[in-house]
């Protein structure tokens, strides 16, 4: 078993520990390789943590980037506490990989391995570990992968349907909804809970004679995020919502720059966002990277 060191109450980005793991490695090698495997598990687990905060929604009403960066911290934290008690990790690759040292007679790896490598490590996991490892760590992806599925599913008639209508690209339509609601997950809501069907942000200005939903939100301001409240447009039904989205970017002369860019992600999401259609300096990014995955044609 390793002889564990309550590293619980240490920072976990404390970069003095690497520096104490290479003088360690000098002078006891096993005892590095201890520690080395306990790191490692440290780094294991913060992997899983991770994979599951991708699994839920970004950018919510307290969201921010200082919020990501200290639940990322949080989350390291975590990983090495739990990893000071361990999980049984490190234990099966120190059995494995002793045999790298000279004069000990556990099982080798091979000549070319390295201790640091991460793929090297999971490569010494029994099968059911590497089920659980960096094979099994997709399980939250993947259930994020069928959420978006269902959400473009769902939605993919509307969008149809007011292209037909309007010329408007579904792939389009379908990327900002997924970015502005969260793939389905952050739709706006009226004062009673009640649905807007509102899922591109669209503002109700004073042209609107529709319901209002009246929620808050993250605004850009020199490239500063701040919270606000803001009334949005309400609709009656998701095809309706469709229908006022591509009517807007087809008869606006704001957004013709869109439309004029033949069905191309990156060019109709830099256009929408010199258009001004939102804040946030990195909106054209977030919303080619959502229509990539959406991928209609693939």
């Amino acid at each position: 078993m390793v002889n564990r060191l309550d590293t619980s109450a240490n920072l976990a980005l404390d970069a003095q520990s690497l520096e104490r793991l290479r003088t360690q490695a000098k002078q006891s090698p096993d005892q590095a390789l201890k520690a080395a495997a306990q790191q490692f598990e440290s780094v294991f687990l913060n992997m899983m943590l991770k994979s599951m905060r991708e699994a839920t929604p970004q950018d919510g009403m307290f969201d921010s980037e200082q919020t990501r960066m200290f639940t990322g911290m949080l989350d390291q934290q975590l990983a090495q506490g739990m990893a000071s008690r361990g999980v049984g990790l490190a234990d099966i690759m120190v059995k494995q990989l002793r045999g790298q040292i000279p004069g000990d007679s556990g099982q080798k790896i091979g000549p070319q391995s390295s201790i640091a490598d991460p793929r090297t490590l999971m490569g010494t996991l029994p099968p059911a570990y590497s089920e659980m490892g960096l094979a099994g760590m997709g399980e939250f992806s993947a259930n994020s992968q069928n959420t978006q599925r269902d959400f473009v599913s769902r939605l993919l008639p509307h969008a149809i349907q007011a292209s037909q209508a309007s010329g408007v690209p579904p792939q389009l339509m379908l990327g900002q909804a997924a970015l502005e609601s969260g793939w389905g997950k952050r739709e706006i809501r009226m004062a009673d809970g009640s649905n807007s069907y509102n899922l591109f942000g669209i503002k109700a200005n004073a042209d609107w004679n529709g319901k209002v939903a009246e929620v808050m939100t993250t605004e850009y301001k020199n490239g500063i995020p701040s919270k606000q409240v803001e009334k949005f447009r309400a609709y009656p039904s998701y095809a309706e919502a469709f229908k006022d989205y591509a009517g807007m970017l087809s008869g606006n002369p704001r957004y013709a720059a869109v439309l004029q860019q033949g069905g191309n992600a990156a060019g109709m999401a830099q256009a929408l966002q010199k258009a001004g259609y939102a804040t946030d300096p990195k909106y054209a990014e977030k919303l080619v990277g959502v229509m990539d995955r959406i991928n209609l044609t693939g």
